[in-house]
């Protein structure tokens, strides 16, 4: 019986994981192409330096978007 729910919970485990690289790389993917589309005159780390405020918290969220994803992948 322990081996039933052991070999259970790896594969459930390893689907999760394989949900949440698929959703990550397709995430990453799209804020890329996002990026390239709708900011390509502008330069994210450039203006950071510059100290701007909007740009920090819009690049901060892209971070928060992928910890989500990642998360939420292995929750289950």
């Amino acid at each position: 019986m322990e081996m039933e729910f052991f070999s259970a919970s790896l594969i459930n485990l390893l689907l999760n994981l394989s949900y949440t690289i698929i959703a990550l790389i397709v995430g990453v993917y799209a804020l890329l192409w996002i990026d390239k589309r709708l900011l390509k005159n502008i330069d994210l780390e450039e203006e950071m330096k510059k100290g701007n405020l909007a740009v920090s918290i819009f690049a901060s969220t892209i971070l928060l978007f992928v910890a989500i994803i990642v998360a939420s992948g292995l929750k289950g």
